[in-house]
């Protein structure tokens, strides 16, 4: 069975890889992430996605757009709601490219992260599946969590800190306000 995997970065496509060839699925890397800011952090993902691939001798297929400018259409009257825009464009464009391509399924290392709505993911994928009339193949890949991290880190694979668009990026990086101060 050939799978497209959507890779969000380097060291998550790295556990949901692994996890899928040793069910004996013929696995191809999808990289599109239009939505990663700003643009030096979109590259770094973009470089260590490829770094990523080569080192595990996966084909991958690169969709090199930087459209930082329609997630914005699509998510800032919204934010609070961006990440299903998020998860629906990407996947999208993964069912998208799997059924040109002929792939037998599609899925996204986003499903291997302890950080986002799976339910909500599942239902953006189940859409986009509709939509291409190509199968997506869930899997729970949070278990390998930890196991991606040590590969990562034992790759020396550049890891962010933040997911990936503006906002994230402020939540990570601007000071939080304490209570207190926010009322007083």
């Amino acid at each position: 069975m050939r799978i497209l995997l959507h890779i969000c970065c380097g060291p998550c496509g790295l556990y949901p890889l692994a996890a899928l060839r040793s069910e004996g699925l013929d696995v191809t890397g999808f990289f599109f992430n239009h939505n990663i800011h700003p643009y030096q952090e979109y590259i770094r993902r973009r470089d260590t996605a490829i770094q990523m691939a080569e080192i595990e001798s996966m084909p991958l297929i690169l969709r090199d757009e930087y459209l930082m400018e329609q997630f914005l259409a699509n998510v800032a009257a919204t934010p609070e709601k961006r990440c299903g825009y998020c998860y629906a464009s990407r996947l999208d464009a993964t069912a998208e490219q799997a059924k040109k391509d002929g792939f037998d399924a599609f899925t996204s290392s986003l499903f291997y992260s302890r950080y986002q709505n799976h339910n909500l993911m599942i239902q953006k994928a189940e859409e986009s599946e509709k939509q291409h009339g190509t199968s997506f193949l869930y899997r729970d890949f949070r278990p390998g969590w930890q196991e991606g991290i040590r590969r990562s880190k034992e790759l020396a694979l550049y890891r962010q800190q933040y997911c990936g668009c503006i906002y994230s990026e402020k939540e990570r990086y601007t000071p939080r306000v304490r209570k207190k101060e926010q009322t007083g």
